[in-house]
């Protein structure tokens, strides 16, 4: 799969806390190439299911208020 770079300037990523160069936005959040490829993986019976939840979770609260 070939990597993109959708934002130019990188960002933190809302999952991994990081400062990264590839990833895509939502709203005004940022989600790293790596996490997004993690949370695509992640099977809902997966221990770390909730916490990805939670993630996205806050990309819309942010983007609604």
């Amino acid at each position: 799969m070939e990597e993109r770079n959708c934002n130019e300037t990188g960002g933190t990523c809302i999952v991994c806390s990081q400062q990264k160069e590839l990833g895509i936005r939502i709203f005004q959040s940022f989600l790293c190439t790596e996490c997004e490829r993690e949370i695509v993986q992640t099977d809902a019976q997966d221990e770390k299911y909730p916490y990805y939840i939670d993630r996205m979770k806050q990309i819309w609260m942010s983007a609604i208020s």
